[in-house]
């Protein structure tokens, strides 16, 4: 199962910031609906398993992280049942 948590509680398990936190997001350095996710403006989740996992292979090559072994599709499932409207809105989006 899927973990996602709140700023404060990613920031305390991480031992980083909160802006550090969203430095990474804004990089790209951690993609959205694989280690976190948006449920609304002013609210983001965090997948902490996954982010750990990034912080201790994202320098040796030949070990794929987790968003490259296939996850993505149960993240994204995971993600729609936090946040229903997600899907919704990608779709009339997209049309």
């Amino acid at each position: 199962m899927v973990t996602f948590v709140g700023k404060q509680q990613a920031s305390k398990t991480l031992d980083l910031s909160g802006e550090t936190l969203k430095r990474y997001r804004l990089e790209g350095k951690w993609i959205e609906g694989i280690h976190w996710v948006r449920l609304n403006s002013r609210c983001v989740r965090y997948n902490l398993e996954l982010i750990q996992d990034w912080f201790h292979n994202q320098h040796d090559p030949a070990r794929p992280l987790a968003s490259d072994r296939g996850v993505s599709g149960d993240l994204a499932e995971q993600s729609e049942k936090i946040n229903p409207k997600t899907k919704a809105s990608e779709e009339v989006s997209t049309t």
